[in-house]
């Protein structure tokens, strides 16, 4: 499976505000890859009931998108930066809502996990199969606007939005 990730070596550097989010895979006892997914509280000012990588804007003292992304992963679920092995970058996510770049880092987080959550930030934890997320026939769109929007039942919630794109683009579900 981890050869079915689709990454590639380097991010446009633009002047767009950027954020990094780390979409963290790892393997279960049984070999098989899955990734940690949060949902964010609904009482968070953005993105409230969403699913989402950990992740978020960076930090001054951070060098770029990988740093921004180790560091919030750690923040928002306990994944430490040292057990995290950056295997590349998906495409930039230009977010709909809030006009801001979204730099998606994948990493081969180590074992085991520890995830400890943020109360604050985090309202639940999801560690899908990545198999199961790269199965098309479980995912269902819509039309909007322009676009065709992707929707994926995970647990009785939605995974949508800029995080289903990433998803998608992950497994080579959208190029």
């Amino acid at each position: 499976m981890w050869d079915s990730i689709k990454v590639v070596d380097s991010y446009p550097d633009g002047d767009q505000p950027m954020a990094a989010v780390l979409a963290p895979l790892y393997e279960d006892d049984d070999g098989q890859v899955r990734v940690v997914l949060t949902k964010r509280p609904d009482s968070m000012p953005t993105h409230g009931g969403h699913i989402a990588f950990p992740g978020g804007g960076p930090d001054p003292a951070d060098n770029g998108p990988v740093d921004t992304a180790l560091r919030e992963a750690y923040e928002e679920v306990g994944i430490e930066p040292a057990q995290v092995e950056v295997l590349g970058f998906l495409p930039p996510i230009d977010t709909v809502e809030f006009s801001l770049l979204v730099v998606p880092v994948v990493g081969r987080v180590s074992t085991p996990l520890g995830l400890v959550p943020s109360e604050r930030e985090v309202a639940k934890v999801y560690t899908p199969l990545l198999s199961d997320l790269a199965d098309a026939s479980r995912w269902w769109s819509i039309p909007w606007n322009e676009w065709e929007v992707w929707y994926y039942d995970l647990e009785g919630d939605t995974l949508w939005g800029a995080t289903a794109r990433m998803v998608r683009l992950m497994v080579g579900l959208e190029k």
